[in-house]
This record gives C-alpha cells, structure tokens and sequence, in this order.
C-alpha cells in the first residue's frame, strides 16, 4: 500500500500533468516553455491554479515589505510549484522552495524539474504552526 501524504491525490495530478509535458518535448528547452505547457495541462485536468504570483517578503516586525519573491504556480491555493529545466538540482533550487513554502504559508510544495532526461520531482512539506 502507498504511503499517503498531505493533498497526495493532487500533488499525484499535478507529477501526472507535468509528466505529459516532459514526454512531447523531453529535455532542451528554456523554463518558459515547460511552465506554459504545464498550465495547459493543468487546465486541461481542470485543476485550478494560479500563475506567476507575487508574495511581498518582510524582515522581522518592521511593517513595510522589503522585496517580492514569484512562484511558478500556486495549484487551488494549497499547493505550491516551482519549476525548473536545468540539467541537475542543487541545493539553492531546495531552498528557494522552502523559503516559498515559508513565504506564503503553504505546508506543500512541489520542485518539478524538465531539464534532466526523466523528469525529476522533490514533495516538501513544512508545518507552520506557531
């Protein structure tokens, strides 16, 4: 029996969408053309997503945000993706996912990358209780 996880059915959906992806165009192309592709297939799932949104990032109690970061997608509001299509992961491509993950107080996140020959995916999951 497989372990389930957090929103597991919709993380599933989202490897499944990415995966069509990955298969008609392969390795090779800039990050733009994934991510365009992606959410045509997500769309054509019917999940709902939304795309290239911005979070304003704040320093410690001072009041005034002091940057904007932007995430690939942000799927029904509950799950975070990013995207990449570079020929292997490091650990920047990590923590930058999981300061998203913190940024927009999300518990689940996605780092999908295109640029190796099978398409790689990492789950996150973080808990932000106080």
């Amino acid at each position: 029996m497989a372990e389930e996880y957090k929103y597991s059915d919709l993380t599933g959906k989202i490897i499944w969408c990415a995966m069509q992806v990955h298969s008609f165009f392969g390795l090779g192309f800039p990050e733009i053309i994934y991510q365009r592709a992606l959410a045509l297939e997500l769309d054509k799932a019917g999940i709902k997503f939304q795309q290239e949104i911005e979070v304003p990032i704040f320093y410690k109690d001072y009041p005034d945000a002091i940057g904007k970061r932007r995430v690939d997608f942000l799927i029904e509001g509950i799950v975070l993706v990013e995207i990449k299509a570079v020929s292997e992961l490091i650990d920047l491509h990590t923590c930058q996912i999981l300061n998203y993950l913190n940024a927009y107080k999300i518990e689940v996140g996605l780092l999908i990358n295109f640029g190796e020959k099978s398409l790689l995916f990492r789950r996150f999951a973080m808990n932000h209780r106080l």
